[in-house]
């Protein structure tokens, strides 16, 4: 037999070994089972949680606290969320496997807080309660009260943080203010939405002595905050009453927020266009060079104690010098860059003056709040509290920075 015929005689008796194994050529046996499917990843857990308005329209605390960090929480891909509604998850009509329900503050009316949280307790959903104020002292109350929080708004408040199985505050003066009535307190510090708050650009420039419609150049410096802040804006009367810089340019205050009185002339009032939280903050990201500092003064009041940096935070956002009040509340941020002064009319305008001259947050500080104090580099703190992760200290308080 010739060599070509040899080779495939051979070529033939291999083919037909295969079909008598049940073997394709160069596969797998015809009759092998087929491999199993690669079964779909299990759901992400889904965390609920309670706030004040909806589809993004919500009050600054309600971004600042819980919106914007549950948002993060979803970004991130640790979990799903999903903003309750208080009726549906009491008569049982929202059937959605919570893991954990937050609620914020005076959301729910007083009456509806045991209701809430017996079903939670039926379904075995964990509530968790959220406050950044002292609703709690007789001080505080008092404070809350001239701001236009009636008695069943700290009454809701009251009864929501006694049975919340744990109270999530923003500091840790808070958390000893409210220890002896809840049963576990988190300590989770603010921190900014870095999609809101961008870095100042190496380019933008502080006006050098801006130019109002009504006047000579003058240099302006910023106080924001809420209406609970209206005691606290007096402490500036004296420090702002005729204040220049060394050059003899006026140092004028411009308030947002804090007050709804229009009465003095040593200060202005600026009012920022209508949208909720996140436009404001973009607002004032492109009109942060109007100012050259922003100030944060606190009354020594035990209301003031439980208070956060958070003025810090969003001031050095802004890139503007922070001069504010030597209290608990920023002693943290005095070491990365706030400037703490004492109740003293005379230091407050030399620091005024200094942090004018400058026009420009420290480095330090920019660089603390960018990699300590933003949402994601501040070490996903939400997901340790709604998703049970968190590590206990003495006490049962964790604290986050």
């Amino acid at each position: 037999m010739s060599d070509p015929l040899r080779r495939a005689a051979g070529r033939l008796r291999r083919v037909a070994g295969r079909v008598r194994r049940g073997i394709t050529p160069g596969g797998a046996p015809e009759n092998a089972p087929a491999a199993a499917p690669t079964p779909p990843p299990p759901p992400l857990p889904l965390v609920g949680y309670v706030v004040a308005g909806g589809g993004g329209a919500h009050p600054a605390s309600a971004h600042v606290r819980v919106v914007r960090r549950t948002e993060q929480l979803a970004a991130s891909g640790t979990a799903e969320v999903h903003q309750v509604d208080p009726e549906t998850f009491v008569d049982g009509s929202d059937e959605r496997p919570y893991v954990a329900v937050l609620v914020q503050r005076d959301i729910l009316p007083v009456a509806s807080v045991a209701p809430f949280l017996a079903a939670a307790a039926d379904r075995g959903v964990p509530v968790v309660a959220e406050v950044d104020d002292d609703f709690f002292t007789a001080s505080g109350r008092d404070r809350l009260a001239r701001a236009e929080y009636d008695p069943d708004r700290l009454a809701s408040i009251d009864a929501l943080v006694r049975g919340a199985d744990v109270v999530v505050v923003s500091t840790p003066e808070l958390a000893d203010v409210v220890r002896p009535i809840a049963r576990d307190v988190v300590v989770v510090a603010n921190a900014l939405d870095p999609t809101l708050w961008v870095p100042e650009p190496a380019d933008s420039t502080p006006d050098t002595a801006a130019q109002p419609d009504d006047g000579g150049p003058e240099h302006r410096v910023l106080y924001m905050g809420t209406l609970t802040h209206a005691a606290d804006l007096e402490l500036l009367r004296d420090v702002f009453d005729d204040l220049t810089a060394p050059d003899g340019t006026p140092i004028r205050l411009e308030v947002i927020g804090v007050t709804e009185d229009d009465g003095p002339d040593w200060y202005r009032r600026v009012e920022v266009p209508d949208g909720h939280y996140p436009a404001f903050a973009r607002w004032l990201v492109d009109h942060r060079t109007r100012w050259r500092a922003g100030v944060a003064p606190l009354r020594d009041e035990e209301f003031n104690r439980a208070k956060s940096d958070l003025k810090f935070l969003e001031y050095t956002a802004l890139g503007l010098p922070a001069v504010v009040s030597d209290r608990p509340s920023y002693r943290l941020a005095g070491e990365h860059g706030a400037v703490l002064v004492p109740d003293d009319v005379a230091a407050w305008r030399d620091a005024v003056r200094t942090a004018v001259e400058s026009g420009r947050a420290p480095e330090r500080a920019t660089r603390w709040v960018t990699s300590e104090r933003t949402l994601g580099a501040d070490g996903d703190a939400w997901s340790r509290v709604l998703l049970g992760e968190r590590h206990h200290r003495p006490g049962g308080t964790v604290q986050h920075r």
